[in-house]
């Protein structure tokens, strides 16, 4: 006779299967060995019981939750996050684990304290740019909880393994086709977030481009874009109303160079003839603009896809690659002034 699983408990299985609870634990936890022959028993038992052990029993017995946490920012805006959550998916799906993801929030949390991922509901974690504060980091390497990290390095000192992909030669490449093709000297550079990693590396590139070209900086042209649109739609337009001279824009990231060929538009402005436009991460937009985009290709869904994996390696062998560094590349479109096919 079997009852419904609901109603069925360990000590069913262990009187049925002629072993101890322990016993039968152990084998479900998968703890310590247990005979093929008493294996096979307890199957036979728990299969005739349609017996299935409580999850959150076995988690707390193995304390393992078989899931990965990610952190990402409060904003998560735009088309940039998909193909990183993407890549993360795929691996974290291979290996037959859940994903949890948290848009943090430092400032409503008031700093550091009350994480809403960790030991407790998770058997790692990646860690995307600024989404938690070094106090919290800190916290988490001196428990040992598994840690990766996207789109920054670890604070100093800290052997925390990191993915992240190259900015300073590409923007440094970008920003002279500018000059050198389309002999653009007044550029914009549009900054990222405060403290961002990407964006500083961004903005080195940019100048030492100006360095090399015999420009002298301006920073009256480096201003806020934050990577979003908006924010980079009323920066330029206000940069016009305020009669700034400029003669390009390198938007930070395609979301940020949607904004501004938007503003530039509604000025009356014509991209590229009056002034050109360059973005960061060809998103998948971003050949469907007009003009379609000249940006930097940044291999999004790869950043997602080794995260995850160097995850699972530190997870399961106390092991992952200490940094990880991905290349980019150049795409040449229509709005820097080019004529594609």
């Amino acid at each position: 006779m079997t009852r419904k699983s609901s109603s069925v408990t360990i000590r069913d299985v262990a009187r049925q299967a002629s072993v101890s609870v322990a016993t039968v634990s152990r084998f479900i936890n998968q703890t310590a060995p247990v005979s093929d022959d008493v294996a096979e028993r307890i199957q036979a038992v728990m299969k005739n019981l349609r017996y299935t052990p409580h999850i959150a029993a076995r988690n707390l017995a193995t304390n393992r939750t078989n899931a990965i946490g990610l952190m990402v920012s409060f904003n998560m805006y735009g088309d940039f996050f998909g193909p990183m959550l993407n890549g993360i998916e795929s691996v974290v799906g291979e290996h037959g684990l859940n994903l949890l993801i948290s848009t943090n929030n430092l400032a409503l949390r008031g700093g550091h304290g009350g994480m809403p991922l960790g030991p407790n509901n998770a058997d790692g974690l990646i860690v995307y740019a600024d989404s938690m504060d070094d106090v919290d980091i800190h916290h988490f390497y001196e428990m040992e909880f598994p840690m990766v990290m996207v789109y920054r390095k670890p604070p100093e000192g800290l052997k925390i393994p990191c993915i992240n992909i190259e900015n300073k030669a590409a923007s440094h490449k970008i920003v002279e086709h500018l000059i050198k093709v389309h002999h653009r000297r007044r550029i914009i550079y549009l900054r990222g977030p405060e403290g961002q990693q990407d964006s500083y590396w961004r903005e080195l590139g940019y100048r030492k481009a100006l360095d090399e070209n015999g420009i002298e900086y301006d920073p009256l042209l480096v201003l806020p874009g934050e990577f979003e649109r908006h924010i980079a739609s009323m920066t330029i337009t206000d940069a016009l109303l305020n009669g700034l001279e400029f003669d390009a824009v390198f938007a930070g990231d395609d979301d940020a160079a949607v904004g501004v060929m938007g503003a530039l538009r509604d000025a009356g402005k014509r991209v590229p003839q009056d002034v050109s436009v360059v973005g960061f991460d060809d998103q998948r937009t971003s050949s469907f603009l007009t003009p379609a985009l000249t940006t930097v290709r940044a291999p999004t869904l790869e950043v997602g896809r080794v995260a995850a994996q160097q995850l699972i390696n530190l997870m399961r062998n106390g092991e992952a690659e200490c940094e990880i560094l991905l290349p980019t590349e150049i795409v040449i479109r229509e709005s820097c002034g080019c004529h594609t096919s």
